[in-house]
């Protein structure tokens, strides 16, 4: 066999949190500029929410398809040939003519970004050993606290320097950049088609019928559909309902997004260290006391910014152990297809919990949303069901861990290995 080319964990991490930052602001930034690319294709505002709605469909749809297949490839081309689609359907949204046209682009976005995301977090899982992989996680979903922090605003500020084109343009150059140092700099990760048992052998239907995997998914399915009962109607609420003024909105979401950054650092030698059930329930009770504080009971006092950081932290912190502990369920030669129905299950659960939510909220006659103690006590319920799923899955890892390393032991002369992904290159 070939030898593979020696790269550090660190140059992995930085690699992979690049595809990352690029996939996610390619979704993050289609929002804000919507009443720039509405104004410019002349498309109704009401339509906006479609063109977002598209790309989490898309996905959802690529999670499933890519769980029949991606474990057949080695995961860095597979992950370049994702990203190249990416590219491609983000200029086409630049390119747009209207209103089919950048639908079908964000369609297509979706289809790509989706197996993207899946394959980003199967190689970290491949390439770090699970005793270092909370720290390389954390780092890693940093991306989604930088592309809040530095690249929604450089997004909206690219479109008034230029247009509502640019960004998508210049989003679409920056990620053909990103795949190419990934396909270059990247080890191959083929660890899975190398293992005993062909892949293919392994069906969806196999892996879906574990309990452990059931109650992995689960767990991520109550985990978004927790957070997106509130994500997308904080904005409204905290203008509408507290008077905060929308100039200062991009203020609060930085600040909000910086404090993420920090937690995702911090928190994942934390998981490392002290193990996800014990980050997670902190994370969830931290979760549970920011909500019902911002929006059941808001004391008058508490300024917005410190709302979102409180926010923005317990979100976190749960969901650097929800991933890490998730990271650990499948075996290496059907993790990209565990991660790519994961994928399909997290925008799944996101599209239903914002549904959700819509159908609680009302506009009351005097400007502000009604129904939001409704939705928050909906999100605190399904917060305290995160730690009790933790514990349990966290429990069958272990024991599923400690099994394998005693059975592999005698192969090693009698030592039993740190962790069984402990290889770099497995």
């Amino acid at each position: 066999m070939a030898t593979q080319r020696q790269v550090s964990e660190r140059a992995v991490v930085f690699l992979i949190g690049a595809v990352q930052f690029v996939n996610i602001l390619d979704f993050v930034m289609v929002m804000p500029l919507g009443p720039d690319f509405a104004k410019g294709l002349g498309i109704a505002a009401s339509h906006i929410g479609t063109i977002g709605g598209a790309y989490t469909a898309a996905a959802s749809v690529a999670g499933l398809v890519g769980g029949y297949f991606l474990d057949r490839y080695d995961r860095r081309k597979a992950l370049a040939v994702s990203m190249l689609g990416l590219v491609l359907s983000t200029a086409a949204g630049g390119l747009a003519t209207g209103l089919y046209t950048l639908l079908l682009a964000r369609v297509a976005a979706g289809i790509f970004g989706g197996p993207a995301t899946s394959l980003s977090l199967s190689i970290i899982a491949d390439l770090v050993p699970v005793e270092r992989r909370g720290r390389a996680l954390g780092a890693v979903m940093g991306a989604f606290s930088i592309a809040s922090i530095a690249g929604v605003p450089m997004a909206l500020w690219l479109a008034e320097w230029g247009s509502w084109r640019t960004p998508f343009l210049v989003v679409a150059a920056l990620g053909l950049l990103v795949a190419a140092g990934a396909l270059f700099f990247l080890p191959p990760v083929r660890g899975h088609l190398e293992s005993g048992r062909p892949v293919h052998t392994v069906g969806v239907l196999e892996l879906l019928s574990r309990a452990d995997v059931q109650l992995s998914y689960l767990m991520t399915a109550v985990v978004m559909m927790a957070s997106f009962v509130m994500v997308p109607n904080i904005s409204a609420f905290v203008q509408q309902n507290l008077g905060y003024p929308r100039e200062s909105l991009g203020f609060a979401y930085f600040v909000g997004g910086l404090v993420s950054f920090v937690t995702l650092r911090v928190a994942g030698p934390l998981v490392d260290r002290h193990g996800a059930f014990v980050v997670g329930t902190v994370g969830s009770a931290m979760a549970v006391v920011s909500t019902y504080i911002g929006f059941v009971s808001y004391p008058k006092w508490l300024p917005v910014p410190v709302l979102f950081m409180a926010f923005m932290l317990s979100m976190g912190m749960r969901n650097v152990a929800y991933n890490t502990l998730t990271s650990r369920v499948p075996e290496n030669p059907v993790r990209a297809r565990f991660m790519s129905l994961q994928s399909a299950i997290q925008h799944m659960a996101a599209a239903i919990g914002a549904f959700v939510s819509v159908q609680l909220l009302t506009d009351l006659p005097d400007g502000t949303l009604g129904g939001m103690t409704k939705v928050a006590g909906l999100s605190i319920f399904m917060t305290l069901l995160v730690p009790p799923m933790m514990r349990v899955v966290e429990h069958r890892v272990r024991a599923r861990e400690q099994a394998r390393a005693l059975a592999v032991a005698p192969a090693k002369g009698g030592a039993v290995p740190l962790s069984p992904e402990a290889s770099p290159h497995s």
